[in-house]
């Protein structure tokens, strides 16, 4: 497989990193990396001994693996198994043990001998525990050690488990999991008080000890913490650091994961580099930031001395560049993200005409809408566009139990006051406290408990989108089948998604269609609704010619926002919409205060989003512009 080598490693990089265009195509080649060793192996009549993780990131590792054994013969009888780590205490059946995730996504599909898989038992008595890691050292090491180890990394920057504060020589132990790994942890535990505080890992010197070291990563969420560890001082503060002291160390990215690596975010301060529009946009806004000074008083000097002398010597001075990009910086902001009427439109991000336009906003879950770009939707609606809202999702994952006893008890209520038979609801009550008593963590809700919490998040997005001002024919329920099947089965179709899809924006036939393209989002949905709707538009503009001239804008949530050079919509709030933006997060109860799943920042949605927006506003002042109270971002997708 080509490598993607858009420039050479740097010298800010201290260890070997190789990235490729995506992790399917990074995956194929660390699988043949292991089948390599494999057969080496199996030609001397010998043991592979590899060194296996768990989690995301090795997942299309191992499909490779057993599509070379099904479909090309390759075997694994002569191979060896140790994994990385296991919760403490864990029983192997448990859904959430490694035991069973290494079962599922690998062993129960090769020829491997049972007796050859090592993992470390979560069952072990904490007296034994000591005895039983050192006998775990002790085993690879009369296999002659590992042949390879491959890792992924955690945000913390542990590898396997040892995090922050393990030493570079540790072996394999009991320790104590980082807050931020347990809160990671939470979506498969049904809540981060159901994950372990403990672990059994390999340590960093039982994984330095393997004669082949592969790190893996994928995604943007994993690129600042892949920066520090491949470009950072070697510190027991991040962990994956200590593999920059290994010759037999590598880093395997996507360009996700890679794109905070100085070649990729700041490369002009790697390397010469062909000074595009976009590239110097990204570099003026940087120095003007870096150095606090407003883009209009950068000077020559400052470009020299921060690795930009080129372009000015090409642009022939430092004024020309900062007016030009001051003024690209000031046409993206417009406070009418329909198009403003009768005016030329050739410097606006949206077009004048149609006037009124059909708009759909597509919201993955019943509160992304009004969180993301509440503002907006207001915006969009007084001005007279015809807006409809999409949500994607029920939702009904998002709903605490107690919230669904609590509307169950006013339905038990409501009837018995108006006198109408409540025998069903009190059955049904009894039903789901007797469920809710004996509930495990992560456990699947039964239909009917699913239909009561997608109810009341149905309900309250309802008065969200009352509040902006739709009517409610405008108002659309998509309950997509994926986002129920998927928690029973990963390997989901969907066709039936998109088709639905389809028919909606046939039906509105929108000039317009705002999409989350936050896909940080910790649960993974948003990518999953934006591809949803990304196939249904592209599919649309095959066979129909209104769709051609359908724009899809991509917001973002309550995670990311977009960096400012890469804004081509900025819309500013008045403080009354910032206000009134807040009066719509609220009407989602159920989502207030804490969350099920608020990911790792501990603020209320509605203070994330008012903060990410006066950020945007802060940083748009900074650089010299119009200072606002807020500022909503967007950027446009490219279908061609």
């Amino acid at each position: 497989m080509a490598r993607l080598n858009l420039l050479e490693e740097t010298r800010f990089e201290k260890v070997a990193v190789t990235v490729y265009p995506d992790q399917n195509v990074a995956s194929i080649h660390v699988a043949n990396r292991i089948v390599s060793i494999i057969k080496e192996k199996q030609a001397k009549g010998e043991f592979a001994v590899l060194g296996l993780a768990t989690g995301a990131t090795p997942v299309k590792v191992y499909k490779e693996l057993i599509r070379q054994h099904k479909e090309e013969g390759l075997s694994f009888k002569n191979v060896i198994t140790f994994n990385l780590d296991e919760y403490y205490p864990m029983q192997p059946t448990s859904e959430q043990s490694y035991v069973t995730f290494m079962n599922k996504n690998l062993f129960d599909h090769i020829d491997i001998p049972k007796e050859n898989i090592n993992i470390p038992d979560g069952t072990i008595a904490l007296a034994d525990v000591q005895a039983y890691c050192e006998a775990y050292e002790n085993k690879i090491s009369s296999y002659g050690g590992l042949d390879i180890q491959i890792l992924g990394i955690g945000r913390t920057g542990h590898i396997g488990f040892n995090e922050p504060g393990s030493a570079p020589n540790s072996g394999t132990r009991l320790v104590t999991l980082d807050d931020l790994t347990r809160r990671d942890a939470a979506k498969g535990f049904g809540g981060k008080s159901n994950v372990p505080t403990k672990a059994i890992t390999m340590g960093v010197g039982t994984i330095f000890k393997a004669k082949d070291i592969i790190l893996m990563a994928w995604g943007e969420s994993k690129a600042n913490i892949v920066k520090k560890a491949v470009e950072g001082e070697i510190s027991a503060d991040i962990p994956a650091t200590y593999l920059q002291l290994s010759n037999n160390a590598e880093f395997i990215l996507d360009e996700g994961a890679a794109s905070a690596l100085t070649r990729f975010d700041l490369p002009w301060l790697a390397d010469d580099v062909e000074w595009t529009p976009e590239l110097t946009k990204k570099a003026v806004v940087w120095l003007s930031l870096k150095l606090d000074k407003a883009i209009l008083k950068l000077t020559d000097e400052d470009y020299n001395n921060n690795g930009m002398a080129k372009l000015v010597t090409e642009e022939g001075s430092a004024y020309s560049i900062n007016i030009r990009v001051f003024n690209q910086l000031q046409q993206t902001i417009t406070g009418w993200p329909g198009g403003k009427p009768g005016v030329d439109d050739s410097r606006r991000p949206e077009r004048a005409e149609p006037a009124s336009k059909n708009v759909i906003l597509f919201s993955p879950h019943p509160d992304d809408d009004v969180i993301s770009m509440g503002g907006t939707f207001i915006r969009l609606a007084d001005q007279g566009h015809n807006v409809h809202v999409a949500y994607q999702t029920s939702g009904n994952n998002a709903v605490w139990d107690d919230d669904a006893r609590r509307f169950l008890e006013f339905a038990q209520d409501i009837t018995n006051e108006l006198g109408v038979d409540s025998n069903k609801i009190k059955d049904l009550y009894n039903e789901a406290n007797a469920y809710f008593d004996v509930k495990k963590p992560n456990q699947i809700d039964p239909e009917i408990i699913r239909k009561v919490k997608a109810y009341i998040r149905k309900g309250e997005a309802i008065a969200g989108a009352r509040l902006v001002g739709l009517p409610d024919s405008n108002i659309h329920f998509q309950d997509l089948p994926f986002y129920d099947r998927a928690r029973l089965n990963k390997e989901v179709s969907f066709e039936d998604d998109i088709q639905q899809t389809m028919e909606l924006i046939r039906e509105v036939k929108p000039q317009q269609i705002f999409a989350a393209g936050d896909f940080h989002d910790p649960n993974g949905t948003h990518k999953v609704c934006f591809d949803i709707i990304l196939e249904a538009v592209l599919r649309l503009r095959e066979t129909e010619e209104w769709a051609k001239e359908c724009w899809l804008w991509l917001y973002r949530g309550a995670w990311y926002e977009y960096p400012i050079h890469e804004i081509e919509m900025a819309v500013p709030l008045a403080p009354q919409e910032v206000k009134r933006k807040r009066m719509a997060i609220f009407k989602h109860q159920s989502q207030k205060d804490l969350p099920v799943w608020p990911g790792d920042d501990p603020r209320e949605f509605w203070v994330r989003a008012e903060d990410r927006t006066s950020e945007t506003a802060a940083l748009y002042h900074k650089l010299g512009l119009a200072e606002y109270e807020a500022i909503e971002a967007f950027v446009k997708w490219k279908f061609d």
